[in-house]
């Protein structure tokens, strides 16, 4: 029986990872702060008939960080899938006020996923087979503060990972979605109305694509056919045009953001 560690499980993209991999006949361990609902997710596992373990733990505390690691190398019961998906949103300036919020997200998206996929990777290119999963975003092909910097930083560690394991039976994949209807954007107090109505996707047929990918050994997941053409143009417009692009949505975005 194969074990799969999701960070950020309870909720959104990572709790559809968690029951799209309990179907498919993984066991798992749940990675999140809230104790609550880590249960909660683990009774709805458990009915699959799955193992499930909960790990309560915040990621942006480097002493828990440490536990999730210590998990990850368990040779006693291995982690056959990593899904690094733990994150929030950033719209706090970079200019004004303090950079709390700045430094949480770098250690939760950055650091941890960072040492986490290290701390997997060792195990797994010594088994000779494993797979990780980067959570990153669209934003990341964009110039939307520190959320965006954070998940370009994501995506291109993910590339240079897969790089290093290559031939190692080892797959390293970063999935970037675009916006999702999950309650991520609720707890970062969006108001989604400003976001066309096109642009959105459901969770569950995402996350079955991001799985295709993974098992096809793709190193980028990205997922629709209109996402994929959005990016394709993102990537090749001037710079200058992608900075003014990014602008109109920040401004969009902090003109509709809840109080």
């Amino acid at each position: 029986m194969t074990i799969a560690l999701v960070t950020g499980g309870t909720s959104g993209i990572g709790a559809e990872f968690a029951r799209q991999l309990a179907q498919r006949g993984d066991d798992l361990v749940l990675v999140a702060r809230d104790v609550e609902r880590l249960e909660e997710m683990a009774a709805e596992l458990r009915e699959l008939g799955r193992e499930v373990e909960v790990l309560p733990a915040d990621l942006g505390d480097r002493a828990d960080l440490a536990k999730v690691v210590a998990r990850l190398e368990d040779a006693s019961r291995p982690i056959a899938t990593l899904v690094n998906n733990a994150g929030f949103s950033v719209h706090a300036s970079l200019v004004d006020g303090d950079l709390d919020r700045h430094d949480l997200a770098f250690e939760v998206m950055g650091r941890a996923v960072l040492v986490l996929s290290a701390a997997a990777a060792r195990g797994m290119r010594a088994r000779g087979r494993g797979a990780i999963v980067n959570v990153s975003s669209t934003a990341g092909f964009v110039t939307m503060g520190s959320y965006s910097a954070i998940k370009a930083w994501v995506t291109s560690f993910t590339e240079g990972l897969a790089n290093e394991l290559h031939g190692s039976g080892v797959s390293v994949t970063a999935l970037c979605p675009g916006w999702v209807h999950t309650e991520f954007h609720d707890r970062g107090g969006i108001n989604k109305s400003s976001i066309p109505d096109a642009l959105w996707l459901d969770v569950t047929p995402l996350v079955r694509s991001a799985l295709r990918d993974v098992a096809r050994g793709r190193v980028i997941s990205i997922p629709s056919v209109r996402y994929k053409a959005l990016i394709w143009v993102a990537r090749h417009l001037p710079k200058s045009a992608v900075r003014a692009i990014s602008r109109r949505i920040s401004s969009s975005r902090r003109d509709t953001v809840s109080v």
